[in-house]
């Protein structure tokens, strides 16, 4: 394996011990770091890793070391080896309220996909014209999890979980005018959400919305006892 003890200490034992691999968290790293990590990795191609908040600069690096990984610009997001795997357990459904919610909704997308679940996306649906997120009410019925995704005044999510039984994933974004204070309304409406089964990640946090959507929605482990099989 690559050197890279000087800034990284990788957790490939993870995948077994909780059953989802480590994701490399790029932001505040260097393209070179990202680079050594990427080295590392290579080595292991039965372990899927993604590497989130990734600018221009870290996609290059880590494409020099893996140029077939995959590649979302837009979710800032890589994931090598770059095939999805076969999806298993429930279904993931990912709304985005608005255009500009996009990039998380993705990464929350692609997160759960390359943890092995099915994923559809919904885009656009804010509560500015509710008729368009009843359009979709058929879908979102079938998810075993939903993650919804939005900024301004965050107030879909909650709307969402009144109209489904599945527990609902809110991720507020950073999106909005000033008085959303980058994030932290949408936040604090999801926080106080009178809709019950609704769940907040951080600011922002695609991955993680798209990570715990993934463990709800797991097909049952063989050695599980009764009651710690999901439904369905």
């Amino acid at each position: 394996m690559t050197d890279i003890s000087a800034y990284a200490d990788l957790d490939l034992d993870r995948t077994r011990r909780r059953g989802y691999p480590e994701a490399v968290y790029c932001a505040g790293k260097t393209p070179g770091q990202v680079a050594g990590i990427a080295a590392a990795v290579r080595e292991h191609p039965d372990v899927v890793t993604l590497f989130t908040r990734a600018t221009a600069e870290h996609a290059e690096a880590v494409r020099a070391v893996l140029p077939d990984a995959f590649h979302d610009p837009s979710a800032a997001l890589l994931a090598w080896p770059p095939a999805v795997p076969s999806a298993q357990g429930g279904r993931v459904v990912v709304v985005a309220a608005g255009t500009s919610d996009l990039p998380v909704a993705r990464e929350a997308l692609l997160t759960a996909r390359y943890l092995g679940r099915r994923a559809e996306l919904v885009v656009d649906v804010g509560v500015a014209g509710l008729h368009r997120v009843l359009s979709h009410l058929d879908l979102l019925r079938q998810a075993r999890a939903v993650v919804v995704v939005a900024g301004m005044d965050g107030a879909l999510p909650g709307v969402v979980a009144g109209l489904i039984s599945a527990p609902v994933i809110a991720v507020p974004t950073s999106v909005g005018y000033g008085a959303a204070f980058e994030g932290l309304a949408a936040l604090l409406t999801m926080l106080n959400a009178c809709a019950p089964g609704v769940a907040v990640v951080n600011i922002d946090n695609g991955y993680g919305g798209g990570h715990l959507a993934a463990q709800i929605a797991a097909p049952p482990r063989p050695d599980a006892t009764p009651h710690q099989r999901p439904p369905g």
